[in-house]
C-alpha cells in the first residue's frame, strides 16, 4: 500500500469527516430503504449461480427493475437483463452489475452464507459462492435504480441498467454486446460500474485513472513427444524434459523481450503428464495465463509463446506443441481520465477527501472493458468499493490479522456500511452524468 493510500486511510479512521451532502436525500434515502434493500441481498448471497446458468437470479434482477417501473429485457446474451429508463434528452448512461457466482464452499459462517451446489462446465457438481461481491454490485445496482426513478426530476436522459451474466469466465459482456446490446437498446455515451475490495474499509472508495485491470488470456499448451519406458530414454521422445525448459523459457519472454515499462505476467498455472515413475509420456499439457495493458504487448507476448514452444521442440526433435488461446480473452479495462476526475470530485464532495482513496493499476482481468472498447470509444469508470469491517481493518492495519481476499471461501463483506456507500457513489455519479448540460 503506498504512503497516500495509508495516510487516507488512517486519517478516515481517525477523523469524523463532515462532507457537505452528509445529510443528503440520497443516504437518508437508502438509510430507510435499508430493510429492504438488506433481504434483497441476503437473498442474492444465499442462493448463487454459476456462470452462464443465473436464469434464477436473473430473474430476480429483472422483477426488482420492474418493480419501478423500469421497462426489462431478459435473456440478452444467454441470462443478461436489460433495463432502459427514460426520462427526456440527455446523455445515455450504462450501469453495469455481474450476475455470477463462484465454484468456492462458503465457509463465512454468517447466518445466510450459501449452501447452494450446481453443475459446473464439466458436469460435475460442485458449490457455489458469491465470493467475488457479485451480489454486492448486484443489491448496489437495484438500489440505485430505486433512487434514480425517485430523483427524476434531477436528471434528464436515459439509464441503461445491465445485470450482466458470466463475468467469471469473461463471456457475458461479449455475449451482449453479440447480441446487438448498443443496436437493440441505445448506444451509451458513459460506462459505469463498480467493484468490491477485500483490502479497503467499508465506507470508502477508490479510483484508478487510466488502465485498471489488465488484458486477460487462459492459453492451452500440449507438448507431444513419443512415450516409452523410463530405463529406455533413447528410444523415446520425452515431452516432460521439453515442458520443463519451456516452462523456464516462458519467464524469460517478460523479463528479456518485453520493455521494462510494459507491465506484463506470463504464469504456467498448471503443469500435467505421465502416469508413473517408470513411464515416459506421449504428451504433457501446460495451462498458462497471461496479462498485459496494451494490445501490442499481448500480441507480443502469444507470439513469443508460439516462437519458444516451436523452437524447443525442434531441439528435442518432438513435433510442434499444439497452442489453443481460449475463446476467453478479456480486454484491459481503461477508465477514461476526464470522467474518472468528475467522479472522483463529486465522491470527495460526498463522503470527504479521507474515504476517497487513490488505488494503482491490477493486473487482474474484468470483462467491463468490453463495453469501452468499442469503435468509437465509449468513456468509462469502474471504481472500488470497500468492503471490510472498521474493526476488523484497524486489526489487519496493526498486523493482527490477514483479510481474506476475494475468491476466498471466507471473504465477507460488512453489508450495510458496503452497500449503501455503494448506492450513493453510484447515485452521485449517475446525477454528475445525467445532470451536465
Amino acid at each position: 500500500m503506498n504512503s497516500f493510500k495509508t495516510a487516507a486511510l488512517v486519517l478516515l479512521m481517525s477523523v469524523t469527516v463532515t462532507p457537505s451532502w452528509a445529510q443528503s436525500s440520497v443516504a437518508d434515502s437508502v438509510d430507510r430503504d435499508w430493510p429492504y434493500l438488506e433481504t434483497l441481498y441476503q437473498y442474492l448471497h444465499q442462493f448463487p449461480e454459476l456462470s452462464f446458468q443465473e436464469q434464477q437470479t436473473a430473474s430476480r434482477i429483472a422483477a426488482e427493475l420492474e418493480r419501478v417501473g423500469i421497462v426489462v429485457t431478459r435473456d440478452v446474451g444467454g441470462h443478461g437483463v436489460v433495463g432502459m429508463l427514460s426520462n427526456g434528452p440527455g446523455p445515455t448512461l450504462l450501469i453495469r452489475a455481474d450476475l455470477d457466482g463462484l465454484p468456492i464452499k462458503e465457509m463465512t459462517g454468517v447466518p445466510y452464507a450459501s449452501q447452494v451446489t450446481q453443475a459446473d462446465r464439466d458436469g460435475k457438481d460442485v458449490p457455489v459462492m458469491h465470493a467475488c461481491g457479485h451480489d454486492v454490485h448486484m443489491s448496489v445496482l437495484i438500489g440505485t435504480a430505486r433512487r434514480l426513478v425517485d430523483m427524476k426530476s434531477q436528471w434528464q436522459g436515459t439509464i441503461m441498467f445491465v445485470g450482466q451474466p458470466a463475468e467469471e469466465r469473461s463471456g457475458g459482456a461479449k455475449a451482449m454486446l453479440a447480441e446487438g446490446l448498443f443496436e437493440r437498446f441505445a448506444r451509451p455515451d458513459y460506462n459505469l460500474a463498480l467493484h468490491v475490495s477485500s483490502s479497503m474499509q467499508a465506507g470508502t472508495v477508490g479510483a484508478v485513472s487510466g488502465y485498471h485491470m489488465a488484458n486477460v488470456d487462459s492459453v492451452d499448451i500440449v507438448v507431444r513427444g513419443q512415450g516409452g519406458h523410463g530405463a529406455y530414454p533413447e528410444r523415446s521422445r520425452d515431452p516432460v524434459v521439453a515442458a520443463a525448459e519451456l516452462v523456464q523459457a516462458l519467464q524469460t519472454i517478460v523479463s528479456r523481450e518485453i520493455s521494462p515499462r510494459e507491465p506484463a505476467v506470463v504464469t504456467v498455472g498448471s503443469i500435467h503428464g505421465g502416469t508413473q515413475h517408470n513411464i515416459i509420456p506421449n504428451e504433457v499439457k501446460l495451462q498458462l495465463t497471461l496479462r498485459s495493458y496494451s494490445s501490442e504487448v499481448r500480441e507480443q507476448t502469444l507470439a513469443a509463446i508460439e516462437r519458444l514452444a516451436a523452437g524447443i521442440a525442434m531441439a528435442h526433435r518432438l513435433p510442434s506443441p499444439q497452442i489453443t488461446v481460449l475463446d476467453e480473452h478479456t480486454p484491459a479495462a481503461y477508465n477514461e481520465p476526464q470522467l474518472t476526475a468528475r467522479v472522483v470530485d463529486v465522491f470527495e464532495q460526498t463522503f470527504g477527501a479521507a474515504a476517497v482513496i487513490d488505488l494503482e493499476p491490477e493486473m487482474v482481468g474484468e470483462d467491463f472493458g468490453r463495453y469501452g472498447a468499442v469503435e468509437p470509444p465509449i468513456p468509462s469508470l469502474m471504481f472500488r468499493l470497500g468492503t471490510v469491517h472498521a474493526d476488523r481493518f484497524a486489526m489487519a492495519e496493526e498486523g493482527q490479522l490477514v483479510l481474506p481476499g476475494l475468491h476466498s471461501a471466507e471473504f465477507a463483506p460488512d453489508p450495510k456500511p458496503t452497500i449503501s456507500t455503494g448506492i450513493e457513489a453510484m447515485t452521485r455519479a449517475a446525477l454528475e452524468i445525467l445532470g451536465e448540460d
